[in-house]
C-alpha cells in the first residue's frame, strides 16, 4: 500500500488492479479535500457526494442553504457505499468530465 500523503484509515477491501487507485494504483491526488454525504451510486465506480453549506443574505437578513454535489471516483478497495455515509474525497487528475475527486476514506453513516 502507497502512502498517499494525508492521514486516513487503510482501506480494508481487495484491490482489483486497477490503477485508478490512490492506495494502490498510480493515481495522484492533490489539492482539496472535502468531507460530504453519499446521495447516489447509480454509475459504475463512481458516486455522487452532496455538501450542505450556509450563505448569509444581508438583504434579507437571512441564511440560506445551498447544496453542491461531486462526482467523485469510487476505488474498489473502500468497499462498498450506500446513501447517507459520510465520506471524505480528494481533488484528483480529471478522470472523466464531471468526475474530478476520489474518495478517500469512508467515515460512517448518519
Amino acid at each position: 500500500m502507497r502512502d498517499i500523503g494525508v492521514d486516513v484509515n487503510k482501506p480494508e477491501g481487495e484491490w482489483d488492479g486497477s490503477k485508478n487507485c490512490p492506495f494502490y494504483g498510480t493515481l495522484r491526488l492533490r489539492g482539496q479535500i472535502i468531507s460530504g454525504v453519499v446521495s447516489s451510486q447509480g454509475m459504475t465506480d463512481t458516486v455522487v457526494i452532496e455538501r450542505e453549506t450556509t450563505r448569509y443574505m444581508q438583504k434579507f437578513e437571512r441564511y440560506e442553504k445551498r447544496t453542491r454535489r461531486y462526482s467523485a471516483h469510487l476505488p474498489t478497495c473502500i468497499g462498498e457505499l450506500s446513501p447517507g455515509d459520510n465520506v471524505r474525497i480528494m481533488e484528483c487528475r480529471p478522470l472523466s468530465k464531471t468526475v474530478k475527486f476520489c474518495v478517500i476514506e469512508k467515515e460512517g453513516s448518519e
